[in-house]
């Protein structure tokens, strides 16, 4: 008698236990967004269209494309500031040919200027981050008249993947906040179909368990 009673008590903990885990609720894990952060010290690209018709802008982005495709070889491995500062004062020159360079090949005639200093820029928001205006320390090539839409990047540490002068890296992530929203709502909808299933399917199991237990004291 004393062993059927320590079994029954048994048998009841064991119940207890799996219907506590059929309540128990899961753990969700976070996602967690790191918007890029430019370092205090760095180094930026500047470009200034001669204006903003097509003509201008698609030269602009193809001496972009040129000179940073070149920069991001000479910094790619370097580690210092004051390394990328002195590197990129003493090949400036070679920046002045690259620009002429694609000026030629587009058969454009239009003046240029490439300066390294202190240069003014913009308040701009990229992500959750504002960048607020000032005068930062950046490679300025201005094309012609230079009253076109700008394009800047950071050069050191090598950032210039990033489009921070482009209003399309802010809708980019707009587009991707309103998917995750739209995601959400479908994942939310779904949840609740889901726990209104489980719901039915504990009460049956709880039912099915207690009539068990029951049946053993009869």
């Amino acid at each position: 008698m004393k062993k059927q009673s320590i079994a029954i008590i048994y048998i009841f903990l064991l119940l207890i236990g799996a219907i506590a885990s059929l309540y128990k609720e899961p753990i969700a894990a976070g996602s967690t967004q790191q918007p890029v952060v430019i370092p205090d010290e760095a180094i930026r690209l500047r470009i200034l269209a001669n204006s903003d018709s097509e003509a201008d802008q698609a030269l602009k982005r193809k001496v972009r494309d040129e000179v940073n495709a070149e920069i991001t070889v000479w910094v790619e491995e370097l580690t210092s500031i004051e390394e990328a500062r002195q590197l990129i004062q003493s090949r400036l020159p070679e920046i002045e040919a690259i620009v002429q360079r694609v000026l030629e090949e587009e058969k454009v005639d239009q003046t240029f200027k490439v300066n390294f200093n202190n240069v003014n820029f913009p308040t701009k928001i990229y992500g959750n981050y504002i960048y607020p205006a000032g005068d930062y320390e950046a490679i300025l090539i201005t094309l012609g008249k230079g009253n076109g839409a700008n394009w800047w990047c950071v050069l050191f540490p090598p950032l210039c993947f990033l489009d921070f002068s482009n209003s399309e890296a802010v809708q980019a992530q707009e587009t991707e906040e309103k998917k995750t929203s739209a995601a959400k709502t479908n994942e939310t909808l779904s949840s609740l179909i889901t726990n209104e299933e489980e719901k039915e399917e504990k009460a049956e199991v709880k039912f099915f368990l207690v009539e068990w237990f029951t049946s053993l004291f009869a």
